[in-house]
């Protein structure tokens, strides 16, 4: 049995349709049997999310799609079992990110942007990542800062996350990258690390993001970053594909007919 608790998130209600999910209170999905599924958004439910955890409840977190949603209306969105980003990839056809691309041009990996002589990107968590990982928005860049300048004596610009109209056409993590020249991008654990991969500058993460398999988590490799090759980039851009849903295919049972084939559900 699939069940949900929040009737007003319309994102949500589009994915309970497709599954099949019934609405339940929570205190109420609590004292079902532990096998039943819960379909939740957002990182705020992060009490939630800990208690699914312990208690090894299945849950379906639902979020921001990787990539595509570089305009005014987000399009896609993730569905994530058990966990807030995806990790496995696994090999998929490049149907869905063909699609994808096709509205994103600025997705499309030529080659890396090798700026030796380029700045670091330092994007900061926002509040609710900070808040769900327990660490504090200040210190993370402070020490990060820190850190970063035992091996590098690189100029370092920070960026908030800011309001979503300052994220998107021209002030979108990639268009910064190349009117910037950035050398590398580092992060806790956003998505600014998928899109910086994107447009060919690497990336450093703290945090377990769906970025793992293309990026370096060791900061005192600044100066020499990870730089897998294009079939490796391919392969993990057309997995992300098939990780996230544009909301009519959350609605019309699309999205768990694509998760069940590929174990996802």
């Amino acid at each position: 049995m699939h069940y949900y608790f929040d009737g007003q998130d319309e994102i949500l209600q589009h994915w309970n349709s497709g599954l099949g999910a019934h609405y339940l209170p929570w205190e109420n999905i609590k004292s079902t049997p532990i096998e039943n599924t819960v379909s939740f958004r957002s990182l705020a439910k992060r009490k939630i999310i800990r208690e699914c955890i312990k208690t090894g409840r299945p849950f379906y977190y639902i979020d921001t799609g990787y990539v595509g949603n570089l305009i005014k209306k987000k399009l896609y969105h993730r569905i994530v079992k058990n966990d807030v980003q995806h990790s496995l990839v696994f090999d998929v056809p490049d149907d869905r990110w063909r699609k994808i691309q096709s509205r994103s041009p600025e997705l499309e990996f030529v080659e890396w942007r090798k700026n030796h002589k380029g700045k670091i990107l330092l994007v900061v968590p926002s509040e609710k990542p900070c808040k769900y990982y327990n660490i504090s928005r200040d210190q993370w860049v402070a020490e990060t800062i820190n850190t970063l300048k035992k091996y590098t004596d690189r100029e370092i610009i920070i960026r908030d996350k800011g309001k979503r109209y300052q994220r998107v056409g021209e002030g979108s993590v990639p268009k910064f990258l190349i009117k910037e020249k950035i050398y590398a991008t580092v992060t806790y654990q956003s998505i600014a690390a998928i899109e910086s991969v994107c447009a060919g500058v690497p990336a450093f993460t703290m945090e377990k993001t769906a970025a793992d398999s293309v990026v370096s988590q060791d900061l005192s490799k600044i100066e020499s970053p990870f730089y897998p090759n294009r079939d490796q980039i391919h392969k993990w851009q057309h997995w992300l594909a098939y990780c996230q849903y544009h909301i009519s295919e959350l609605g019309s049972g699309q999205a768990v007919r694509i998760m069940k084939e590929h174990g996802l559900l």
